[in-house]
């Protein structure tokens, strides 16, 4: 799969080898070496690892000592079938494509260019473009347009549609508009998991203490009681990140453009020239003033926020009757394209209001 060139190069060839840039796959741009692997190979470990332990107390509390086979059956049922959610949201994330910039979205087809283009046809070319692919819109490192809320990851060498944030745990790969659903069931599965093990196990350890006599095999709380602590940690940590991204998908934000303030001065109207400042401004460019200006209409302005509903529709929405078979098994299917979202009818009022108080504060 071919990226497209650069419509225009100004390198000299001085050596009688050609020069023009290559593109190979989207994952080419950085190769990615073995090391790049190890944090999902320990991710794929901490999935597996409880299964021993997870075992023995189902088998030797639920089964042998408690004598309740349909609670054996049923926390078993229950762990495995969460387990197994978890790790096929996980091979859709890791093999997805997060979003490719440089595909149609009607076809999903690779957009070609030819090699060689002229200074007119690149030109005119440009002209006919929609605003998503005008000149000022192409992102100027690895030469493709950049539709609205892409980013460039500086990590994997490329844009990615509605980038979302760089994730090292999932092979060095980015979550992007393609893979954002699966990536919060993926969060949701792990931590129904853990506080169901940890719950399970919790009953076990304080079942065991009020009946220490009755316990047929001495390991078997030792085994309860590693479950429910790596069940808790795991609870609090990975719970902790699946409510963030329930508030950023409630408000629509992504990782990115909840961190980075400064975003907004993508959106503002122009400002007078007398303000010497570039279209759109820059932060260097700005006084410390505009600048806390600028993070404090962060808190308040939320540029595609069209109400909850609308918002969780964008993620996890489908249009096929069977749409809810996605949804439990991988996250859902996304809705558009991608490149283009629909805006707060708010946002442009209160953006104008900060572009009054950068001038105000020039």
């Amino acid at each position: 799969m071919s990226r497209p060139q650069p419509l225009l190069s100004f390198e000299v060839d001085t050596s009688g080898q050609d020069t023009s840039l290559k593109h190979d796959g989207f994952d080419s741009e950085v190769r990615r070496t073995w090391y790049h692997y190890l944090p999902l190979c320990l991710l794929l470990f901490l999935m597996v690892a409880p299964y021993p332990s997870l075992l023995i107390v189902l088998v030797n509390h639920y089964l042998f000592t408690l004598n309740k086979p349909t609670a054996f059956v049923v926390h078993f049922l229950i762990t495995f079938t969460l387990e197994f959610l978890a790790f096929a949201s996980l091979m859709v994330c890791v093999v997805r494509d997060p979003g490719p910039v440089y595909m149609d979205a009607s076809d999903h087809d690779p957009i070609h260019q030819p090699e060689d283009m002229g200074l007119a046809e690149a030109l005119m070319s440009m002209e006919n473009t929609d605003d998503d692919c005008s000149p000022d819109k192409f992102c100027r490192k690895c030469w493709v347009p950049k539709p609205e809320r892409a980013h460039h990851c500086s990590v994997c060498g490329r844009c990615v549609l509605k980038m979302d944030h760089h994730c090292p745990w999932l092979g060095a790969k980015c979550i992007g508009h393609r893979t954002y659903p699966a990536f919060v069931h993926f969060l949701t599965c792990i931590t129904a998991f853990s506080a169901y093990v940890a719950t399970i196990s919790i009953s076990a350890v304080w079942w065991s203490f009020d009946n220490p006599l009755l316990v047929p095999d001495e390991s078997t709380p030792v085994h309860e009681l590693l479950l429910a602590a790596a069940g808790v940690i795991f609870t609090l940590v990975v719970g902790s990140f699946l409510v963030y991204h329930v508030y950023l998908i409630t408000t629509n934000q992504t990782t990115v453009e909840a961190l980075s303030p400064f975003l907004l001065l993508r959106y503002i109207p122009p400002l007078p020239v007398s303000m010497k400042l570039s279209e759109p401004p820059m932060e260097e460019e700005l006084s410390y003033n505009q600048r806390r200006v600028v993070r404090d209409a962060h808190r308040f302005v939320r540029m595609y926020d069209v109400g909850w509903r609308r918002n969780w529709a964008q993620v996890f929405g489908w249009s096929k009757p069977q749409g809810w078979l996605y949804l439990l098994l991988i996250g859902g299917a996304v809705n558009g394209d991608g490149r283009s979202f629909p805006r707060n009818p708010r946002s442009q009022d209160m953006l104008s209001q900060l572009a009054a108080r950068l001038e105000k504060e020039a």
